[in-house]
């Protein structure tokens, strides 16, 4: 049983970290891998990646997945973890997918394939993840201005884990390392082009953003939004 039902129609904020807090990207090829699975495993069929796409040598962002079951409005890779913002598409939920919702579906598509991948590389076994992916329904306009914001400065940390302290603000510095980060949404809605962002569906959620620079300042003011809930 889940704490929040995951209902179509509604957007939620899924995220999930490595078991004990372990890194689950060690380097470029497991993060391209995971994202080349947020597109694949967002079909109804069931697409084998060894099989169907590294053996038939067909490149992942071209390879004809069908209509899609979810739609990602914004995401981001973090050593140890991962963040989506996301919803039902009207066609995954319609079609229940054997009964489960179609962000479970979804998630169980994407986790266990890149777990697979990960424990075959690495030569581990056992659980990648610590247990089931979480997930917050995304309710009011703040919360969905708070999300996109937390998911596309996120990488901050990386460079300091204070960088929202007042004192330590450096818009200039953080939007030049944001700029180097590749491994999120941010590229996306600074409408830089790249096949990562087959990955996004944004027409199905709210245009916040008319412009480039409406993106960059509003992502810094809208994380003093406090989520009340």
């Amino acid at each position: 049983m889940r704490k929040v039902s995951l209902v179509g129609g509604e957007y939620y904020h899924i995220f999930n970290r490595g078991n004990s807090k372990q890194k689950i990207f060690l380097d470029d090829k497991d993060r391209d891998r995971f994202l080349k699975l947020l597109y694949l495993c967002n079909s109804k069929r069931s697409i084998d990646f060894r099989e169907q796409v590294v053996r038939a040598k067909i490149n992942a962002w071209d390879f004809d997945k069908g209509v899609p079951i979810v739609f990602i409005g914004a995401w981001v890779l973090m050593p140890n973890h991962f963040h989506l913002y996301i919803t039902a598409s009207a066609e995954g939920a319609k079609a229940r997918l054997s009964q489960d919702n179609a962000i479970i579906v979804f998630m169980h598509k994407v986790l266990t394939a890149y777990s697979k991948y990960f424990n075959a590389k690495y030569n581990r076994t056992g659980s990648l993840f610590e247990g089931k992916f979480k997930s917050v329904h995304i309710s009011r306009d703040n919360q969905a201005k708070y999300l996109f914001s937390y998911i596309h400065l996120n990488p901050l940390k990386l460079i300091n884990p204070k960088w929202k302290e007042k004192s330590l603000i450096n818009k200039k510095n953080m939007l030049k390392f944001l700029a180097s980060y590749k491994w999120s949404s941010y590229f996306d809605y600074l409408m830089i082009p790249r096949v990562e962002n087959k990955i996004l569906n944004r027409e199905n959620f709210v245009n916040y953003f008319q412009v480039k620079k409406s993106f960059q300042k509003d992502i810094f003011d809208w994380i003093t939004i406090e989520e009340r809930e």
